[in-house]
């Protein structure tokens, strides 16, 4: 998978991985990494040909591919193709399909963030990890050039992180959250 986000223009294309299964098989292979239909299967519950075809439907719209290092030449693996997905909420919500799209795709994010939060166990993880972990929240007064300008700045800490603690042996998966939205 390559770290590059891919930009969707069309909401067709956006349409196509809001759907419930998909956008879970997508998340899957962008976290875990490379997978086949039936070990997606058996993870979300669902019938391999079920993944298989919902699979399919997501390589048809270059968010998933084969998996061209596969460990076996009898599997099928799929692999995600990038690292995530954008898009301009201007040019998604000028249709109904675009805002119907958006629309679930965030309130998923917001699903697995509050899973993410809920399955904190906090008596599993050292007490660094602990003192780490943290959600908060604020409501300031920001005009949208500012606010566009904070989040390219956030985005870019973030990358500048990864890099730094890339080999670092105590470094794990951390779930980040960036939400910025007007508020009457």
């Amino acid at each position: 998978m390559s770290d590059e986000v891919f930009h969707v223009s069309d909401p067709r294309t956006l349409k196509a991985v809001a759907h419930p299964l998909r956008v879970r098989l997508l998340g899957a292979l962008r976290t875990d990494g490379p997978a086949t239909a039936t070990e997606l299967g058996a993870r979300f519950g669902e019938s391999s040909g079920s993944t298989s075809y919902h699979l399919r439907q997501l390589a048809r719209y270059g968010f998933v591919e084969e998996d061209l290092d596969q460990r076996d030449r009898r599997e099928r693996r799929w692999r995600a193709v990038h690292h995530g997905t954008s898009w301009s909420n201007t040019e998604m919500t000028a249709t109904a399909e675009g805002r119907e799209a958006t629309q679930f795709l965030r309130r998923r994010q917001l699903e697995v963030l509050a899973a993410d939060v809920e399955a904190f166990d906090r008596g599993t993880w050292s007490e660094e990890w602990i003192e780490a972990f943290g959600i908060s929240d604020d409501v300031v007064r920001l005009r949208p050039a500012t606010l566009r300008s904070l989040q390219d700045r956030v985005w870019e800490l973030l990358r500048e992180a990864v890099e730094e603690d890339k080999d670092a042996p105590d470094a794990c998966r951390v779930a980040l959250f960036v939400a910025a939205h007007p508020r009457p």
